[in-house]
């Protein structure tokens, strides 16, 4: 159950950093749906290293071969097997840290649970497997895209560089415009500057990635176990390097009255909408119909080229300077993996939604 995600929409992955590839099996996808290999590639391509000076140097083209489920163009309704073949792998940048736990990663952790770990890149641990949640969100969008639900993110934070307004505010078509995927081209240039001088020094950083689905129908969610925010915020926070979800007004809620916070409710020739959205768009656990939107904290990459303070697998005391290839800040390469999250969670309780009523 680990390595799988999803309810009707299910995607099992598979694959290390370093093995011979990543790939997945995606069951309950519709049946019908037009496949545009194309755009498919395109958002892996987004998620890829070595796409800009921001990013890690690893050159791997991510390009993806469908095994099954698709017969000319189309969704079959079976299962569809993938698979990402790894090209660049430079394992031998691992031995120094082979017997060594590397602060704040899984290290310690997983041969605590194991009794063993795939010291390359971490193994079942890195980012790398976030492959086959891209080529799984990416089918989720296409099969959305058919109901009229869009998912955008964008990267409103670097450290302590933020957009000062909510994504009303911007032109979310611009967040493809530069490096940093924020749509304010003048604050974009800020973050990378920022990250640049983190990643001079050896060091890395954090920030939030925002995202919004527009277009979500009402009712998806369960009143109790099933809440749809709750289905996000999991998805989201099984994300490597995530720390923090919040959704509508999240935190900041809390120093408002309830008069303040309420969204009121009107009626109008569409139905009826709340005049503000608070709630984020969903109430109760289930969508109103409003804009879905959410923030997800990242924090700064575990790796650095710095040296550290650490104990060896037997507990003796050491210090360690990692080697390799690394991110000093995953927001821009992490924009596409959360609105995959996304397309995913709401592709799935749409598909459970149907089942709730005749």
């Amino acid at each position: 159950m680990s390595n799988s995600f999803g309810n009707i929409f299910r995607l099992t992955s598979f694959g290390e950093s370093h093995g011979p590839g990543v790939g997945g099996v995606i069951d309950g996808f519709p049946a019908g749906i037009e496949v545009d290999l194309d755009f498919i590639q395109s958002e892996l391509n987004r998620r890829r290293p070595g796409q800009s000076k921001l990013t890690t140097p690893r050159k791997e083209s991510d390009k993806v071969e469908f095994l099954s489920g698709i017969f000319e163009g189309r969704s079959t309704g079976c299962p569809i097997g993938f698979l990402v073949q790894n090209a660049n792998q430079h394992s031998t940048d691992y031995d120094n840290i082979r017997n060594v736990y590397r602060p704040s990663h899984a290290d310690y952790t997983y041969t605590q649970k194991y009794g063993l770990r795939d010291h390359r890149g971490g193994g079942r641990s890195s980012a790398r497997e976030t492959i086959a949640r891209c080529v799984a969100g990416a089918l989720a969008k296409l099969a959305l895209k058919q109901l009229g639900i869009s998912i955008t993110a964008y990267t409103s934070q670097v450290g302590n560089i933020a957009l000062p307004h909510d994504y009303k505010a911007y032109d979310l078509t611009l967040t493809e415009s530069n490096d940093v995927r924020c749509p304010d081209a003048e604050i974009a240039e800020k973050m990378a500057t920022l990250i640049s001088e983190v990643k001079a020094e050896g060091d890395t950083i954090g920030g939030i990635i925002s995202c919004i689905i527009r277009g979500c129908p009402v009712g998806l969610g369960e009143p109790a176990f099933g809440k749809l925010h709750a289905a996000l915020g999991n998805a989201m926070l099984s994300i490597n390097a995530v720390k923090g979800f919040e959704y509508g007004m999240g935190f900041s809620g809390v120093s408002m009255r309830g008069s303040e916070q309420n969204d009121v409710f009107y009626n109008t020739e569409q139905g009826v909408q709340t005049r503000t959205n608070r709630s984020g768009g969903i109430q109760g656990g289930i969508s109103n119909g409003e804009d879905i939107y959410f923030r997800v904290a990242f924090k700064p990459v575990a790796t650095l080229l710095q040296e550290q303070e650490t104990v060896t697998i037997d507990g003796a005391s050491t210090t360690l300077k990692a080697r390799g290839r690394h991110d000093a800040c995953v927001l821009p390469r992490a924009v596409p993996i959360i609105e995959s999250m996304a397309a995913m969670t709401i592709l799935d309780y749409y598909l459970l939604n149907k089942a709730t009523r005749l």
